[in-house]
């Protein structure tokens, strides 16, 4: 074979090639990424408008939880056992797992307690770097059933009350979109790896 004519076959099947590398890297883009401790979704579910208060005091909506990969889980600050637990083990995750810009967000069901001052407080105490939201009880009962969180409140003696709650954690994209959840009990070595292998799906 003559060079000209070499040169020409190896140039088909770099054209040939391209659109095969193409295709394939669209294809890996697209595949779910392997959870061992959480469910991924086939289809993202975008979450619907919000009405909340940030624990900063500013108005908390969809377009807040966007531009950044969240970590939420719903609970309340008079919480004995549960959140704290939870908080604390996500904050361990969250640093072993070293996502860039993953926030972990705290929406109160306790919205008659639970301030926005109180809840800067609350979630601050875990890390620095957590966020929280309250609202209204019409607010909070509707992003509740927007994530399918239960929610009860229970009277205890004495004129108290606690609530329960779904302990579901609830994995965020960059785009308002709920891509995975995770449900108790939590490894932090597994659900860390969850994170790094969901991190490539989680940015747009």
């Amino acid at each position: 074979m003559s060079f000209r004519r070499s040169y020409l076959a190896w140039v088909a099947v770099a054209l040939l090639a391209a659109p095969a590398g193409f295709w394939l890297a669209r294809e890996l883009h697209n595949a779910a990424p392997q959870l061992t401790s959480g469910t991924w979704f086939p289809q993202p579910r975008p979450v619907g408008e919000l009405a909340l208060t940030g624990d900063d005091g500013k108005p908390f909506t969809r377009g807040t939880l966007e531009g950044a990969p969240t970590l939420v889980f719903f609970g309340f600050t008079h919480c004995p056992d549960v959140c704290p637990t939870t908080l604390a083990k996500l904050a361990q995750i969250t640093k072993v797992a070293a996502v860039p810009d993953l926030r972990v967000l705290l929406i109160s069901v306790d919205p008659d307690r639970d301030t926005a001052e109180t809840l800067h407080q609350y979630v601050r105490a875990f890390d620095p770097r957590f966020v929280g939201a309250t609202g209204t009880p019409q607010s909070i009962t509707q992003v509740t059933k927007e994530f399918g969180v239960a929610v009860e409140r229970v009277s205890l003696p004495g004129g108290d009350y606690t609530m329960d709650h779904s302990a579901t954690v609830f994995l965020l994209n960059d785009r308002a979109q709920i891509v995975a959840v995770f449900t108790p009990p939590f490894d932090l070595d597994k659900f860390a790896a969850d994170l790094r292998a969901a991190a490539p799906w989680l940015a747009s």
